[in-house]
């Protein structure tokens, strides 16, 4: 699976359910300099430090844990003094879960990766302000994210398209194994905090979910490419404004009777996919519950969800749209769509059931349920901005010496 992410995000929605002391790099016992480069980001750092600086060996063997906990701890300082920068240079950093922290800038270089150790410690939170995540899909507990940030403000992840590689092989095999009794870590993970950057990465092979903002506001997730294969369970990205590549779905919402909630409000455009198996997918009947305590007349509402301007080539289906019988998915709208599909396409193309909405130019024809308008329709997106749309990111700087906002 892949998304690959632009650098503007057009998804709205609401939804209920890095100090440099030195300018080189060691590195098999040789240094070599690392170049200046610019970045852009929601703020410039006025101090910044390399992982090597704090005893980080880049052989993709050595344990990095403690190197990125005691960078991080000693960059914590600057938080109030123009912020601080841990950069990741070049090479293979093997580690363990580490927490991030406020003012704070991790930058991966373009010829990093961060490897990601298969060993975790076991962590259950509780999220008691939201019921469905009190128990996780694979067990009663939770594996610890690969990198963690909780109650934080002004938070950059961002690199040259560096990478961060999950090593999820052994989670998948033993998820489809039934062998876990814990759930699956993810990659990134961000809980309860403000004003989060998520940029110019590769993520690859998760074992689970790459990137999960919980109860953040002002994040800005862009420029990203997401891979995993096809066939693992749950590797989900983030999909505004994306090209997907050899993926199940493009653009999937799931519920299921007994979640309630809503979905609602929801505009994504100006997508490109490529071998897909469904363009679009919403299912009704995901059966996915924290234990059988759930409330079975707690029906979701699903309205007012807008697709527009998609191109798709090698696709299976064109869509799936399952909604619920008696709680319909409604105000669904979908206009200039041109989907191309491949050698051994199956039927129907469209497959729909108690939904209800419009279609404007979309090939193949959409169902019945999801009639073509009387006359040409673009589907309607906000007029007004969001905050995080006026944002502007600043380019900031590494010399070598120190990281400083270009003026």
């Amino acid at each position: 699976m892949q998304f690959h992410l632009p650098t503007k995000s057009h998804v709205l929605g609401i939804v209920s359910g890095i100090l440099v002391f030195l300018s080189s790099v060691a590195e098999c016992g040789t240094e070599i300099p690392l170049e200046s480069f610019d970045y852009a980001a929601i703020n410039c750092r006025k101090h910044s430090l390399l992982l090597t600086d704090f005893g980080g060996m880049g052989d993709g063997k050595t344990s990095n844990t403690k190197a990125f906990k005691a960078a991080i701890d000693h960059l914590k300082q600057f938080a109030y003094d123009g912020g601080g920068m841990l950069i990741v240079p070049p090479g293979t950093w093997l580690t363990g879960t580490f927490n991030l922290t406020s003012h704070f800038t991790l930058y991966i270089h373009k010829d990093a990766v961060i490897l990601g150790s298969q060993l975790r410690n076991r962590t259950i939170p509780v999220f008691r302000h939201c019921r469905h995540m009190e128990k996780k899909r694979d067990g009663g507990g939770r594996f610890s994210s690969l990198i963690v940030g909780t109650n934080l403000v002004d938070v950059v992840i961002t690199g040259g398209n560096g990478t961060i590689n999950g090593q999820g092989r052994v989670w998948w095999d033993k998820f489809k194994q039934k062998q876990l009794v814990d759930t699956r870590p993810y990659l990134i993970e961000m809980l309860f905090c403000d004003r989060i950057q998520i940029s110019n990465l590769t993520l690859i092979n998760s074992p689970s979910w790459n990137i999960h903002p919980v109860y953040c506001r002002s994040v800005i997730i862009q420029g990203m490419t997401i891979l995993a294969p096809v066939t693992v369970p749950n590797t989900d990205g983030i999909d505004p404004d994306i090209v997907a590549i050899n993926t199940q779905s493009g653009v999937r919402i799931k519920t299921g009777v007994g979640r309630g909630g809503y979905v609602r409000d929801i505009y994504a455009r100006n997508m490109t996919m490529k071998t897909m198996v469904y363009v679009f997918w919403m299912t009704g009947n995901y059966g996915s519950h924290p234990d059988d305590g759930w409330d079975r007349n707690a029906l979701p509402r699903i309205s007012n969800i807008n697709y527009r301007d998609v191109v798709a080539e090698n696709v299976t289906y064109s869509a799936r749209r399952d909604g619920i019988s008696g709680g319909k998915f409604t105000g669904i709208c979908i206009s200039d769509v041109k989907i191309g599909l491949t050698e051994k396409p199956k039927k129907p193309q469209w497959n729909c059931s108690n939904v209800e909405g419009v279609t404007s130019n979309v090939n193949p024809q959409s169902c019945d349920l999801l009639p073509p308008s009387k006359a040409p329709l673009r589907c309607a997106f906000p007029e007004y901005r969001i905050p995080i749309e006026n944002l502007k990111l600043k380019i900031c700087s590494y010399s070598g010496s120190a990281s400083n906002k270009k003026m």
